[in-house]
């Protein structure tokens, strides 16, 4: 053997580092479920507790203007024009839906109480 020359050891094959590290992942990924999301680094939520609470009251305000629209227990073959073009029908209930919506978008777009960072 030349002094030079490192001996060569037969025991373990040499293998790339992007094949060592394609190997590590499979094992890692074939662990635990059939469909497996990657670990996120961003670990605070989107919204604060009171966007969530605003959203939940837009969705009961689109609800509640969807009950008012509806109709009553009347007979199909009379046209009754008090209850169809009554105040809750026709205003009310339009009203309350555009107002729950509103109160979505405002939750979406309201920025949380603790997130002071300029982008």
């Amino acid at each position: 053997m030349a002094k030079n020359q490192a001996p060569k050891n037969t025991n373990t094959p040499k293998q790339p580092q992007a094949t060592q590290a394609r190997n590590t992942q499979k094992a890692k990924s074939s662990s635990g479920t059939f469909l497996r999301l990657p670990d996120s680094q961003n670990k605070t939520l989107l919204f604060d507790k009171t966007n969530y609470i605003l959203i939940a009251l837009g969705a009961a305000l689109i609800i509640v203007g969807f009950i008012l629209m509806s109709g009553g227990n009347t007979d199909p073959n009379v046209f009754n024009e008090a209850e169809i073009y009554s105040f809750r029908r026709i205003t009310l209930a339009p009203i309350t839906v555009i107002a729950g919506f509103l109160v979505i978008v405002v939750a979406i777009l309201k920025k949380p109480a603790g997130d002071s960072e300029i982008v």
